[in-house]
């Protein structure tokens, strides 16, 4: 007989109220995900504190190195796992951080650095020798192999793909279009060849695993996408002119202080390309109401690449129009600050420009991909025309477009005025602008511009060019002989500067690939640029162009896009006979002008795909969600590692003589910089006052003992310094010597 014991209803009710309740299985997933997040931001934070702490991700120096964007793309990729753990977007997410780290692990194989030349794979034989890219070898090799196995489970859908002649040949023409600009050429076809087939099979693996990412993404999710999709970017039909938006305001500001925070932390609001120190040199005395200098005490102490020195003055042998804009900035003593909001102005006109020739979601797909292009940041960072000739240009391609539409003469002279500027700042690119302007004011398609509003375009345009003249008449003594002409003939010898093809062409750059200029060489130099903007026009690991190839072979291109494509070539053809190709510093940069055409083609060839998905209705944004990866790699991946590794501290060029002048006290000294005339004297040649006795710290290159001799003499009055720059240093501004007098400095060896 059992024993059964009563029950009090209170006294249970009492213990139902303590004692705990047992999990459903429905509650215990819902807190899995939160754990495994919570895992992975910690992960992710302990492996960004290891490599702060990790001498391998620094420089000899200290400073954080190039190696530490690879490690904050390994924390972004655990915490995405973590992120998208025990979720529908658990597998997508696996390979989009697959993709992260297989990007950055790639980053790391190349060399760039902060010596001029242009970028290369390392070879295997040299990766193999350091255990950080003997491990970013094999990080790459195990994305190659989990991507084709991916690849593998869709095989069937791949293949019923392939199996149309017309999709063969599309892929076909797309790859050997990437193919041909994979890499930079080099003096070794067969490391050249090598090299291409080695990034161009890079490029393939990271296109094969950003479509593992979307085919990964859960169906359900596509229609919020979609949805969330047209409410930012708006309907493919909503087409004519925009005014400025939200949208719009939102995408200029993000870029002002995108460059702005590159240019104060990266960039060092210090110049690091020779004609930037000239620009703001101009700047400087521009702002101070003068076009020249009183020529220094002794020329050969105080020389500078691109200055000139006369017997009664002394100038900057640049164009006049970017030190004049540069001026505002220095009268305001923030110059660095220029660049940053022109970009951001370029983004506005952009919007306002392509609106007149797309569809409104064209062209806010465009703007987004502007405001991610490493090449527009990166140029808005530094002290170099380009972003003000753009500016110019978009004003001039802006006033033809509404000139069109509205046949008012107030836009045909702002066009002009664009123009005329633009030549005032880069005197080929205002030539290109003017003849694409004019082709379109008179051309074909839309309404052609009448004679009175052709007449306000011309005569804008030689008005605003016509500023140049007077200036250069002050300088050389002839109004149509620009300093920078006269510069190179003399210092270079005659024609060395000059537009065409001769065997007197070229500076003798350490980029020219031959002396002279010949049309072979125009096509090595259009490779050597094409291979830049592949890489820097978006940062992708799939190469930037793939999406203007994906319009190319697509059928659809339309009349706009025919004049995006007529701009392109007109900058091709019209440097095709110059010299010189730019170099490696910021991009194709001499290209410039391509920019915005380039990116609007992007977004059409990006719209041709969205066009082409398989299934129907507007749920099909995978090709959209693939963009919108690759650019979300190429911040979290491109954008750190081209910081660190290559623009802080570019070409030796640093600002560290100002913390030895706060520092030591320099105050009224004379200090004498040691080292080559550039990097060392040009970083510190800078922050010499105007006014070279002026009761400020000033800096002369400590060029040979006769030099020396003759600066002791003009400054025997001074404590003397004595400064060791980074070529000699190998690191930064060091001091060797001081205070001493002018005449102790002179006996020093």
């Amino acid at each position: 007989m059992a024993l059964v014991v009563p029950q009090d209803p209170e006294l249970n009710m009492a213990t139902a109220r303590i004692a705990p309740e047992r999990e459903s299985p429905e509650q215990h997933f819902r807190k899995k995900p939160l754990r495994f997040r919570a895992f992975g931001v910690a992960t992710a934070i302990a492996i960004v504190t290891a490599a702060w702490m990790s001498p391998y991700c620094r420089t000899a120096e200290g400073d954080v190195g190039g190696r530490f964007a690879a490690a904050l793309a390994v924390a972004a990729a655990a915490a995405l796992i973590g992120w998208t753990a025990n979720s529908a977007w658990a597998a997508s997410g696996r390979w989009l951080a697959l993709a992260a780290i297989g990007q950055a692990a790639a980053l790391q194989l190349i060399d760039a650095g902060i010596l001029i030349h242009y970028q290369h794979y390392r070879l295997p034989a040299q990766a193999t020798s350091d255990s950080v890219l003997l491990c970013a070898l094999v990080a790459v090799a195990c994305q190659a192999l989990f991507v084709t196995v991916g690849l593998a489970g869709h095989w069937a859908a791949i293949r019923a793909w392939l199996e149309s002649r017309r999709h063969m040949a599309a892929l076909g023409a797309v790859i050997v279009l990437c193919g041909s600009v994979a890499a930079a050429v080099s003096r070794d076809p067969r490391f050249f060849l090598w090299e291409a087939a080695m990034s161009l099979a890079l490029q393939l693996v990271n296109a094969g695993n950003i479509l593992l990412v979307v085919w990964a993404l859960p169906t359900r999710a596509l229609k919020t996408i979609a949805g969330r999709l047209d409410s930012l970017l708006g309907s493919p039909e909503e087409e004519g002119p925009a005014s400025i938006d939200r949208f719009a305001l939102c995408a200029a500001l993000w870029v002002v202080v995108l460059s702005a925070l590159l240019a104060f932390f990266v960039y060092e609001r210090h110049p690091h390309v020779a004609d930037e120190v000239v620009y703001l040199y101009n700047a400087r005395y521009f702002a101070q109401g003068q076009i020249t200098m009183p020529p220094p005490p002794v020329a050969a102490a105080f020389d500078v690449d691109l200055m000139e020195y006369r017997p009664d003055k002394w100038y900057g042998a640049v164009p006049v129009g970017w030190p004049a804009i540069l001026a505002i900035g220095a009268a305001v003593g923030a110059p660095w600050l220029v660049n940053p909001v022109l970009a951001g102005f370029n983004v506005l006109l952009s919007y306002l420009l392509l609106s007149e020739l797309y569809p409104r979601r064209t062209v806010r797909i465009a703007v987004l991909l502007l405001c991610v292009s490493p090449w527009h940041v990166f140029l808005a960072m530094s002290y170099m025309t380009h972003t003000a000739t753009m500016t110019c240009s978009l004003l001039a391609f802006l006033g033809v477009a509404r000139a069109r539409r509205t046949g008012l003469l107030r836009w045909a002279c702002l066009a002009g005025i664009g123009v005329g500027l633009g030549s005032t700042i880069r005197p080929l690119d205002g030539l290109i602008a003017a003849v694409l302007t004019a082709a379109w004011a008179i051309g074909p398609g839309g309404r052609r511009l009448r004679f009175p509003a052709l007449a306000a375009l011309g005569a804008a345009t030689c008005l605003a060019g016509a500023l140049a003249l007077p200036y250069n008449k002050a300088l050389t003594g002839s109004a149509i002989t620009s300093p920078l002409m006269q510069y190179t003939d003399e210092q270079y010898g005659a024609k060395s500067n000059a537009y065409g093809f001769g065997p007197d062409r070229g500076l003798g750059w350490p980029t020219d690939a031959y002396p002279g200029h010949t049309p072979f060489e125009a096509v090595i130099n259009a490779e050597l640029n094409g291979a830049t903007v592949n890489t820097e026009l978006f940062g992708w690991s799939t190469g930037s162009i793939l999406l203007i190839g994906a319009l190319l072979v697509s059928g659809a291109v339309r009349r706009a896009d025919y004049l995006m494509l007529a701009a392109i070539a007109a900058v091709v053809l019209a440097y095709a006979p110059y010299w010189g190709n730019g170099g490696p510093d910021f991009g194709a940069r001499y290209w410039y002008l391509m920019l915005l055409p380039a990116i609007a083609l992007s977004a059409r060839g990006l719209e041709s795909l969205e066009e082409r998905m398989p299934a129907a209705g507007r749920q099909n944004v995978r090709a959209t969600v693939a963009v919108a990866a690759l650019c979300a790699l190429a911040l979290v991946n491109y954008f750190p590692w081209r910081s660190l590794d290559k623009y802080r501290h570019y070409l030796r060029m640093r600002p560290d003589v100002q913390a030895l002048a706060k520092r030591h006290h320099f105050e009224r000294s004379l200090i004498l910089v040691r080292g080559e005339r550039f990097p060392d004297y040009a970083s510190a040649a800078i922050y010499n006052p105007l006014d070279l006795h002026a009761n400020q710290p000033v800096y002369a290159w400590d060029r040979n003992p006769a030099v020396r001799a003759q600066v002791l003499r003009e400054y025997a009055d001074r404590p003397v310094w004595i400064v060791e720059g980074p070529s000699v240093t190998g690191a930064g501004f060091r001091v060797a010597a001081g205070p001493v007098s002018a005449a102790a400095a002179g006996a020093r060896p």
